[in-house]
């Protein structure tokens, strides 16, 4: 193999600071992921790293709203109390059938997504599971592009050794920018790190038009956009739902913290201790995580799914507010007494 051929060479988002310790010397979802499937300008991104809130615009978070509706049993209702647009709630079913529930206004413009990007990141990788056990050894250059960027991180440290399953917990979980591009690094092809960024985003694209992801497109690999990385709340969910059947991603994400170590760059060994941005795994009953986002452009963004009686809802927040967690709750309550 290559020194940078796909995959052999294993090769910008999230918010708390992991914490490190050096030491001495649908459907519907099972514990291993979804039955079956149903559905075949520079942006920062930074899932609340800095505890504030994103400035977001009038026009991404207006105070009046539009209420969805949805369609069920051939009936058109709504839904009182969401005030988000940019939204959309699917029953997964049985894994045999799907039915949309709900769609805010503006389900499927096509808006900014922040680091909700990583869930795409994540299926790429994980169509070569064949690596999940490979080593990827961090660069300085993963850690100076998440300073240089403003990005979240789960503060790999330089010359550290961790499997790509140990980086796929450090992007999804505290939305590692660090861990996120240590993978693109090793999983795109092309001479240069930049080459093989634009090789992966472009693995991204391939696999969104596979999808159908008509309303989406990808232009970074972790939501720091460069003027169009965008998708809509319905992509986002149908993109979610296709990720779910990934027992490792499925695993993951479900996760309130991961433990985990490294052989460190001395010789030692390294514990890496990494914390969900998602709220709702504390939150709410039957909770299946998914991804959380946020950014001057995008505002807050959840990628959410949850499991109740055998019934699996996922859904999509996308250019809304810190409200997330709160219009996510009402969403999926509303949806499983439906």
């Amino acid at each position: 193999m290559g020194a940078h051929a796909r995959p052999g060479r294993i090769h910008r988002t999230g918010a708390r600071i992991a914490t490190v310790a050096l030491v001495g010397a649908v459907l519907p979802i099972t514990a291993g992921g979804l039955a079956q499937a149903a559905t075949p300008g520079t942006t920062h991104s930074v899932d609340d790293q800095s505890g504030e809130a994103p400035q977001t615009s009038e026009a991404t978070t207006p105070a009046d709203r539009t209420q969805g509706t949805l369609t069920l049993d051939s009936k058109v209702q709504t839904v009182p109390d969401i005030k988000a647009e940019h939204a959309f709630l699917l029953d997964a079913r049985d894994g045999s059938q799907e039915r949309e529930m709900w769609a805010g206004a503006e389900a499927d413009e096509s808006v900014s997504m922040a680091s909700t990007t990583k869930i795409m990141t994540a299926l790429v990788v994980l169509k070569h599971p064949e690596w999940l056990d490979r080593r990827i050894v961090v660069k300085q250059e993963y850690r100076d592009y998440v300073s240089h960027a403003g990005a979240s991180t789960a503060d790999l440290q330089t010359g550290d050794t961790l499997t790509v399953r140990q980086l796929l917990h450090a992007m999804l979980l505290p939305s590692g920018t660090d861990a996120a591009l240590a993978l693109v690094d090793n999983f795109g092809s092309g001479d240069t790190q930049d080459a093989r960024v634009a090789d992966f985003v472009d693995q991204m694209n391939a696999t969104a038009q596979e999808l159908n992801l008509t309303g989406t497109h990808f232009d970074s690999f972790d939501g720091i956009s460069h003027g169009d990385n965008r998708s809509t709340a319905r992509d986002m969910t149908k993109l979610a739902q296709r990720a779910m059947l990934k027992p490792v991603f499925a695993d993951i994400v479900k996760m309130e913290q991961y433990k985990t170590e490294a052989p460190a760059a001395n010789g030692r060994t390294r514990y890496y201790t990494w914390n969900s941005t998602n709220e709702l795994l504390s939150s709410y009953d039957g909770a299946l995580g998914i991804k959380t986002g946020s950014g001057p452009e995008a505002g807050y963004a959840l990628v959410f799914a949850a499991q109740r009686d055998n019934r699996t809802l996922l859904g999509a927040i996308l250019a809304t507010d810190k409200t997330r967690f709160e219009e996510a709750t009402k969403l999926l309550n509303w949806g499983f007494t439906h």
